[in-house]
């Protein structure tokens, strides 16, 4: 019996030796992707069947198996949406409601267990996709990590609650269809991933913006326990700067429920009721009618509400999370740009530094030193100091005082054709270069300058991913974050610097504020 055994093993391992490195085999069926430059890609995997007609607003769904060999070389589709004209990652296909697919990168041949990274885009939960070109993961292949990005509901489709939802499943989960996705996503990951060369105990989760976001979410929710082991978060918050979380069930002053939202959209599409005659009629809505103009620039629709504490997914708001220690504790990056996105409803400078209360002189004279008193200016420096840039330092001292390795960045580099135009780093623009695709991004007007800061920024995503630490041969140490030094590695026109953050001033006073209204 054992040299059966022993026969039959040595005959598998024969066949997968032998396997073209342009096919792989899931749990669902096997795969034909392509090779080109090294890099074998497998685009378009189904992790979850469609969600469309009975699937719509459900938990994602096991894939039927095919049989054959199915192709694996072209994206599906993004979840649907109305793309967002100025997006700094225009998507690459159409996009449709039957979109939970995933990609894969991995070097061609490989038979090891590399690391990991599975990827999170941005665009506010409205808007985004797998598909854009500077999201292609074929520079971390190259460099010896096998790289996964996938898809996850966005909009409307992504976050929604009824009433007759809420009966169908009444012991839910209910409303986070984006953050369900991205953990059957992660799921399909520790199941699939040996298939492609990857070791399922060493996966990073990164993601920027909204997918900053999921990631604190995912390293607070009990239902992603295990499923990542080092995280990376790019402009992705940490407070709750925008008020109180919504609830399924429960509404409070000011503050609809979920069901609430969902209520006023059914009843928008002429749907009343509560049961299933009202929720077969919901996802009998056309998908255009769904997203009903739904994007980055009209997110504030009040027939949409957004990520909502669920009980399941999402049980406390993400900072009361990190302040109690509910976490998982694991090496992290995080971090924003020099000139992240943030607002401001302010009328005047006055008001505007009104909100620090009896420190707005002392807000003022570091904000504002020239006394410019350019309203739009400052208004966006507070707001990204608010929304970003304190928040990713709250979140590093957290994990460190957990005893894990931190570290946090600033991403200050503008590409040379953009400097007229950009006075610091927006918020997005760092992405082309952790992936290293600013080809991709820049096209002609890219310089050897804006190269080489890619080929740093991605040789330190690198080093973390292979080792939890972010280290990078002949360039700068990236210092552990410790909150009496303070220091954060900067990525600037002169290249990475290992700096005490020059906006510590700023940033105590925006905590300050933060804690206040707690």
């Amino acid at each position: 019996m054992k040299l059966i055994l022993l026969c039959a093993f040595g005959a598998a391992a024969l066949a997968f030796a032998a396997a073209p490195s342009d096919e792989a085999k899931v749990d669902t069926g096997r795969l034909k992707g392509t090779v080109s430059g090294g890099v074998a890609a497998f685009k378009g995997i189904p992790f979850a069947a469609p969600p469309v007609g009975a699937n719509r607003w459900l938990a994602p769904q096991a894939v039927n198996p095919w049989s054959g060999v199915r192709p694996a070389t072209d994206y599906g589709a993004d979840c649907m949406q109305k793309p967002f004209p100025g997006d700094a990652a225009p998507l690459g296909v159409t996009p449709a409601e039957d979109c939970l697919y995933l990609n894969v990168w991995t070097p061609a041949g490989n038979k090891g267990k590399l690391p990991v990274m599975v990827w999170i885009y941005g665009g506010g939960f409205v808007n985004g996709g797998s598909s854009p070109s500077v999201y292609d993961g074929a520079h971390f292949a190259k460099n010896g990590i096998v790289f996964v990005s996938f898809n996850y509901r966005v909009g409307r489709f992504g976050f929604f609650a009824h009433p007759a939802l809420t009966k169908e499943n009444p012991s839910g989960p209910l409303g986070n269809y984006a953050y369900m996705d991205q953990i059957a996503a992660l799921q399909w990951v520790r199941r699939n991933v040996h298939a492609f060369g990857g070791d399922a105990r060493k996966i990073t989760l990164f993601g920027e913006s909204a997918g900053g976001v999921s990631v604190l979410t995912l390293l607070t929710s009990p239902a992603a326990h295990g499923l990542f082991q080092r995280a990376i978060v790019e402009s992705g918050g940490g407070r709750e700067i925008l008020g109180p979380t919504r609830r399924v069930h429960e509404s409070s002053p000011g503050l609809p429920s979920a069901e609430e939202i969902g209520i006023a959209f059914a009843k928008k599409n002429g749907i009343d009721g509560e049961d299933q005659t009202a929720l077969a009629a919901l996802r009998a809505v056309p998908a255009e009618k769904v997203v009903d103009g739904l994007n980055m620039m009209t997110m504030h629709n009040p027939t949409y509400g957004g990520p909502m504490l669920d009980g399941k997914i999402c049980v406390e708001p993400v900072e009361q999370a990190l302040k109690a220690g509910h976490f998982e504790k694991m090496p992290l990056i995080i971090g924003a740009n020099s000139n992240d996105f943030g607002f401001s409803m302010a009328k005047t400078v006055d008001e505007l530094f009104a909100q620090f209360g009896m420190n707005a002189a002392t807000a003022r004279g570091v904000y504002d030193p020239d006394q410019s008193s350019n309203l739009m200016a400052l208004g966006m420096m507070v707001g990204a100091d608010k929304a970003f840039i304190e928040p990713a330092r709250f979140v590093v001292r957290t994990m460190r005082a957990a005893g894990q390795p931190a570290y946090e960045y600033r991403f200050s580099y503008v590409a040379e054709s953009m400097r007229p135009q950009w006075h610091g780093a927006p918020h997005a623009t760092e992405i082309p270069f952790v992936f290293d695709t600013v080809a991709a991004r820049y096209a002609d007007k890219l310089t050897p300058a804006d190269q080489a800061a890619a080929e740093a920024t991605h040789a330190y995503w690198v080093s973390f991913v292979k080792t939890g630490d972010p280290k990078s041969a002949g360039r700068p140490q990236w210092p552990v974050y410790e909150a009496a030094q303070d220091m954060l590695l900067n990525f600037t026109a002169k290249g990475p610097v290992a700096e005490r953050d020059p906006w510590n001033r700023r940033l105590d006073l925006v905590e300050g504020l933060a804690e206040e209204h707690k």
